[in-house]
């Protein structure tokens, strides 16, 4: 028998596709639209929102039984509020710059629907185990939007990836860009970052005619 059950494995799979919490669930758009301009903050920002909803789905799990339901939400806040602290913490003392890149978005992850979404919807009904696997399975599909977003904004944006020129050197026109090719600026402004996402939506739409017929 492997570590996981076939239930189980759907906890993990089903927010990277079918049940994805940016695209069909369209939880979680602030921060796709706002911090996907450059691929290396997207990366952050996923990482975080993973060890955010990783940990909080377990300590909500832990303590579902004598959380009283009238303070319920107020004690989410306070977890997940800790949580963050600790992520923007780390980010000041390892990666300062990117921290204030990040700014207040960071902050805002307190306020991130899919993850009050997901306390309140099962991290407050189920175990520790299956808590962490829907903790782990919907940041990974938020994650995996944001750094698809990253990718294509900066790289058609700027010509980078991570920092790095992929495409040549605009100014000493090599590369691409010794064929005529321009950077679109457009791309690292928010509205594109909404456009890409739609792209997504309607890609994946159209790969699974389940999701139309859904609706």
């Amino acid at each position: 028998m492997g570590l996981l059950s076939r239930k189980d494995a759907k906890l993990i799979s089903d927010p990277l596709a079918d049940n994805n919490p940016i695209t069909i669930q369209v939880l979680g758009i602030c921060s796709a639209l706002a911090i996907t301009a450059e691929l290396k903050a997207s990366i952050v920002m996923a990482v975080s929102v993973l060890f955010v909803m990783g940990v909080g789905n377990v300590v909500i799990s832990l303590i579902r039984n004598i959380i009283p339901s009238k303070i319920r939400i107020i004690v989410q806040l306070t977890v997940v509020a800790a949580l963050v602290i600790i992520v923007d913490q780390v980010l000041k003392a390892f990666a300062y710059e990117l921290s204030k890149t990040l700014s207040v978005f960071v902050g805002l992850i307190i306020t991130n629907c899919i993850i009050m979404g997901r306390f309140e919807a099962f991290a407050l009904g189920n175990g520790l185990w299956r808590s962490f696997l829907d903790g782990i399975g919907n940041a990974l599909g938020y994650g995996v939007i944001l750094i698809i977003v990253g990718f294509f904004r900066e790289l058609l944006g700027a010509g980078t990836l991570l920092g790095y020129k992929v495409l040549g050197d605009p100014i000493e026109k090599t590369g691409v860009y010794a064929f005529g090719y321009e950077n679109n600026g457009f791309m690292l402004l928010a509205p594109m970052a909404l456009i890409v996402v739609g792209i997504i939506i309607w890609v994946q739409r159209s790969r699974n005619k389940a999701l139309i017929e859904d609706e």
